[in-house]
């Protein structure tokens, strides 16, 4: 029975799945939209820091006001209302709560709610692919432990790649690489707030106008965004990141399987089995033929003549030797699309993605020369950003992953370009994110000396 259909029963038979959403900010909103319209969902509670911007988010995506007017979680569940509430940790605990939908976007607030969730046995969908970057190894076998499924957010791109590269394998061919698309251009990597807009085409006026993050929107422009992703893809799908990190290469739809395919039969990959983002403009600024800025992909292989020839009698695009092609999706509709892993998870009993070892991490990497004394400021800032690496290579270095890389201050020199390092910054072992890495770093290598066993 199809997922649309069990979730029609649910509805039927007054049993809904009941769901938590903590942060109504873009995502959190998109689902929140969505949510009203799909049967057999109730949206129990809704938590944020700031009360009244999750009552400005459901009135904007179209709640009526009485539909988040409940008092109580008790009186929600009884009126099929929701509560909104700043307490994040009495949302997960609330009595009736199948699923949390984990989209705060802070990695520090990720690893916090999804440890409540072990806690008091909750799934979750962790849309937060900074948390999951971070600690999504660890966090995976915590939940695991606990009887939970932790899953990816359909709509999401990691959660698309990983369906793409599960189809691929299930139907018995290798995957050579799996990513997604963006812009790029080498000078992204050095963009600051201050530089965002230009690099966007966004006037100062359409910036004015708008409801606007430079901070956040240079995490996606930055190359931030895409290398944590990509750790988030390698993490689930067991594949291992090439030594120099993400290439970007400018590419097509139709040129996917010549572009990703090994460097010895004619493409740019290191090795079979990686990952990478493909960019949607050529290095001197055109803009790609066919781009797959909003989509995600998979190149996979051949394994026979027979199959070679099967792609060509049904009309893969390949490289010229028929042996490389690829499957992609052209667009991803972020939480528009996250009822699909509340309903997954509840019904079939599986996540949609989810993170099974330790192949990629993402170290904070200076923009400009750093100095001793300078306080870092996150991604998407002025003075770091987030560079994907083979996790082995991340823990022999030492590296201090972009997650943490927020108001810790230097304590030597960094040239611009290197990696940052735990040895670099002062830290406080008793934070909780802080104490939570270092113990997946330490557990991860103590286990297998290459850090990069499964989760689970």
């Amino acid at each position: 029975m199809s997922l649309s259909l069990k979730l029609a029963a649910l509805a039927e038979a007054g049993a809904p799945i009941r769901v938590g959403v903590i942060g109504a900010g873009k995502f959190g909103s998109m689902f929140l939209s969505q949510a009203p319209r799909t049967p057999g969902l109730h949206v129990l509670g809704i938590a944020d820091l700031d009360v009244a911007r999750a009552r400005r988010s459901c009135e904007r995506v179209g709640w009526p006001a009485e539909r988040a007017a409940a008092t109580s979680f008790a009186q929600a569940m009884r009126d099929g209302t929701t509560f909104v509430t700043e307490d994040s940790e009495a949302l997960i605990a609330a009595d009736g709560i199948d699923v949390i939908v984990e989209a705060t976007g802070n990695p520090a607030a990720g690893i916090r709610h999804a440890l409540l969730c072990c806690k008091h046995r909750r799934h979750i969908v962790m849309v937060n692919v900074e948390a999951d970057a971070l600690a999504g190894p660890l966090l995976a076998r915590r939940a695991a432990e606990a009887g939970i499924l932790y899953s990816f957010a359909y709509g999401d791109q990691p959660a698309l790649i990983a369906e793409i590269v599960d189809w691929a394998r299930s139907t018995g061919f290798e995957v050579i690489c799996a990513g997604k698309g963006t812009k790029y251009l080498p000078i992204y990597h050095a963009s600051t707030p201050e530089t965002v807009w230009g690099h966007y085409g966004f006037s100062e006026a359409q910036v004015a106008g708008g409801d606007f993050n430079a901070q956040m929107f240079n995490s996606f422009l930055d190359g931030t965004k895409s290398a944590l992703e990509m750790a988030a893809v390698a993490n689930a799908a067991d594949l291992e990141p090439a030594a120099d990190g993400l290439a970007f290469p400018p590419c097509g739809v139709d040129d996917l399987p010549d572009v990703l395919r090994p460097r010895a039969d004619g493409g740019i990959l290191p090795h079979k089995g990686t990952v990478e983002v493909v960019s949607s403009i050529e290095r001197d600024g055109r803009p790609v033929f066919r781009d797959l800025r909003w989509g995600v992909y998979a190149t996979f292989e051949a394994p026979s003549d027979y199959v070679r020839q099967c792609f060509q009698q049904y009309g893969l695009k390949t490289d010229a030797s028929g042996r490389y092609t690829a499957m992609y999706k052209p667009y991803h509709l972020i939480g528009l699309e996250l009822g699909i892993s509340v309903a997954s998870i509840m019904l079939r009993g599986e996540a949609t993605g989810t993170t099974r070892g330790f192949r990629g991490d993402v170290v904070a990497t200076a923009k400009r020369d750093l100095q001793p004394g300078e306080r870092l400021d996150g991604e998407g800032g002025y003075m770091v950003y987030g560079k994907l690496m083979p996790a082995r290579a991340s823990l022999a270095a030492g590296g201090l992953p972009i997650g943490l890389a927020h108001n810790l201050v230097l304590q030597r020199p960094v040239a611009a370009g290197r990696p940052v390092t735990w040895a670099d910054v002062r830290f406080d072992e008793a934070n909780e994110a802080i104490r939570f890495r270092r113990e997946m770093e330490a557990t991860f290598r103590t286990e297998t000396g290459d850090g990069i066993r499964r989760a689970s």
